[in-house]
């Protein structure tokens, strides 16, 4: 059991030390690089007391770039990646199914709509904070739609979670795309509508990421605290309850935790996809099953793989920037298919 733990405290360090240089080769890189020294000295002046740092090779405009572009944008995709993907975690547990993923009770699809009708009604050029509000308005209503399709005297059935999920997904994302086509003409508001729905981290500032990181801190603690009545849940909810977990109120819990997680982070970088597919999966094949091992694995795993993502789509094709959620997918696809294949491999042995 000691190696064991020493093991993962080991992964876990090794986690940590990747993103951080993620982290750090996202904000060098760009159409001005900027060296690590600077970097360090700049990020340390803002968060120390005065005087403490000496700051006078920073120049003005290095301090503008890191601090106020490049910065906010890693962290923002930090919490974004460690969001969905313990999302994922999440909604795979619950269902045990591998091929659920962080939107599918509707949130996803909800705060598309909510961030869509805030670009239709002009709500979204009042302020900086009105996009992401009503993005996650959007992900809170669908879920309590969707719960309230499946739940009657008081038991939700997973099967019948999933089925409301799917029919809430198909029919909000209909409604998405029919607020895009009857606002095609508008070519400002469908520029707008389209870039969101393939997600994005551009011009991100220190707002977004407080207004997401709390959320996805509040849910992550959560998702840690149920852990066990995941992993118990995991085994039939009859084993579940003999075993004096509230099976209903757990579910209702994870439920909400995963909607949460999936609304702040939608709201401030649109949809992203396979974030919540892939880093459950890679992290489940070297960890194993246990929830209290995932969850932090998880959050280190999708935010790597976000801010991985986001770099390469900021500097693949200069000075034009891809769209986050397409580099996502195209990374994404190719490995969940390899990882696939691995279960099946290691399962027919």
């Amino acid at each position: 059991m000691e190696i064991r733990r020493y093991a993962l405290l080991t992964y876990y360090l090794v986690m940590a030390l990747c993103l951080a240089a993620a982290v750090l080769m996202a904000v060098s890189t760009g159409s001005t690089p900027i060296a690590w020294q600077t970097i360090l000295q700049c990020t340390a002046s803002k968060l120390l007391p005065a005087g403490w740092v000496d700051t006078s090779a920073v120049t003005k405009a290095d301090e503008v770039i890191v601090w106020m572009i490049r910065v906010p944008r890693a962290v923002v995709a930090t919490f974004v990646g460690a969001g969905l993907a313990t999302a994922g975690a999440l909604m795979q547990g619950l269902f045990r199914n591998p091929l659920a993923e962080p939107g599918v009770t509707g949130a996803g699809a909800g705060a598309v709509l909510g961030a869509v009708l805030a670009f239709v009604s002009g709500w979204s050029t009042r302020a900086i904070t009105t996009l992401p509000i009503c993005a996650m308005a959007g992900a809170f209503l669908a879920l309590a739609l969707v719960y309230t399709m499946a739940t009657r005297d008081g038991v939700t059935p997973v099967p019948t979670l999933l089925l409301a999920g799917i029919a809430t997904n198909a029919l909000l994302s209909a409604v998405s795309s029919l607020l895009l086509s009857l606002n095609i003409a508008n070519w400002q508001i469908a520029h707008e509508i389209l870039y969101w729905m393939m997600g994005g981290l551009d011009s991100r500032t220190w707002t977004h990421v407080w207004l997401c990181a709390p959320f996805v801190m509040l849910g992550w603690f959560a998702a840690m605290i149920y852990a066990r009545e995941l992993d118990l849940i995991q085994q039939g909810e009859e084993v579940a309850a003999s075993l004096g977990v509230d099976v209903e109120k757990a579910k209702r819990t994870l439920i909400f935790t995963a909607a949460l997680l999936t609304g702040a982070s939608v709201a401030v970088a649109g949809m992203i996809g396979f974030v919540g597919l892939v880093a459950p999966h890679a992290v489940r094949l070297v960890l194993g099953p246990s929830n209290r091992r995932l969850m932090p694995s998880c959050a280190f795993c999708g935010a790597l793989f976000l801010v991985s993502c986001d770099l390469i789509a900021r500097t693949i094709h200069p000075p034009v920037e891809l769209r986050l959620g397409v580099i996502t997918s195209l990374i994404g696809g190719p490995l969940f298919i390899a990882l696939l294949a691995r279960w099946h491999r290691e399962a027919a042995q």
